[in-house]
């Protein structure tokens, strides 16, 4: 029975740009050219996905999420239908996500669910695509299924992200803030903002829309650290997604010391950058506001998704 194994960071976004319609608003047809401009981290926790593959007569796929059966993962099983319709057999699909951040909070679960998927799967069922083609079917999963627009791409590369130009992996323009390995991001959590509700509001992608070119405009002005997270503060209370919370837990990352802080894109939570050695401080002042679980403490992934040895499940 074979069986392939992926890890993806999880995508903290801290700004962005909704990218799918044309200039003169008609909605963008081929959801390769849709995403979103946009910038934020990769991370070295995210999302372990192990698939196990065997013939059958007709094609059935089960996904799990930490050992429980989830049907809601809706994206990845889109990703299990479009690699099965390029192979030629039927198969027994077994997706099993081991997910070890927050869901539905600005870390960019189901983006990386959906990469790890098509990663793996494209290796068990010996499907010949190169790692951008297998960037690009993750993207298209995510952007039909709207619980994404733009995290796929950037996912596949780490680091301090921008995305210059929308659009899947391959057809989008991608571009880092050059840093160091010795930085940390430490996350405070609150609670989700699901994704749909943003991208369903005219008034809100108005805004989001406006802030975001203009937060972009303003990090390529000066591309450091310290001004993209600056610059990411200033779109979560301009666009109105700050909550007092938020701009409490913001205030305390800055009072211990953190290089920038930002808020999760869509979620109420934090991202504060800061160098290693301070990341339990940040961490310990979180904890005036938020249970222990509640705060994440991660260091930057340079890498980008990637197949693993099966045996690290």
């Amino acid at each position: 029975m074979p069986k392939a194994s992926a890890f993806s960071p999880a995508g903290i976004s801290s700004f962005f740009e909704i990218c799918d319609r044309t200039v003169d608003g008609a909605p963008i047809v081929d959801l390769e050219r849709v995403g979103a401009r946009g910038g934020g981290f990769g991370i070295q926790r995210g999302v372990l996905t192990e698939v196990t593959v065997s013939e059958a007569k007709a094609n059935t796929i089960r996904v799990l999420i930490n050992g429980v059966p989830a049907p809601e993962a809706e994206t990845t099983r889109t990703v299990a239908e479009m690699l099965l319709r390029r192979s030629s057999k039927f198969y027994e699909v077994t997706v099993n996500h081991k997910v070890d951040v927050p869901i539905g909070a600005g870390f960019g679960s189901s983006a990386a669910g959906a990469l790890t998927a098509a990663l793996a799967l494209s290796k068990a069922f010996e499907l010949p695509l190169t790692y951008n083609q297998i960037g690009r079917i993750a993207h298209v999963a995510e952007v039909q299924c709207r619980t994404g627009l733009g995290t796929v791409g950037p996912l596949m590369l780490g680091g301090c992200i921008l995305t210059i130009e929308p659009g899947a992996p391959g057809i989008s323009v991608i571009d880092r803030i050059p840093l160091s390995d010795n930085y940390a991001i430490v996350a405070g959590v609150f609670g989700a903002i699901p994704t749909r509700q943003v991208l369903a509001s005219a008034e809100k992608r108005r805004e989001v829309n406006r802030w975001g070119k203009k937060t972009l405009e303003a990090i390529l002005d000066e591309p450091s650290v310290e001004n993209f997270m600056a610059c990411c503060l200033e779109f979560a209370e301009k666009t109105g997604f700050m909550t007092p919370r938020v701009r409490r837990l913001a205030k305390l990352a800055e009072q211990a010391g953190a290089v920038g802080v930002a808020q999760n894109m869509v979620g109420e939570a934090v991202h504060a950058l800061t160098l290693e050695e301070n990341a339990a401080e940040i961490a310990e002042a979180f904890k005036q506001v938020l249970p222990n679980e509640n705060i994440l403490v991660a260091k930057i992934d340079f890498q980008g998704a990637r197949l693993v040895r099966h045996e690290t499940f």
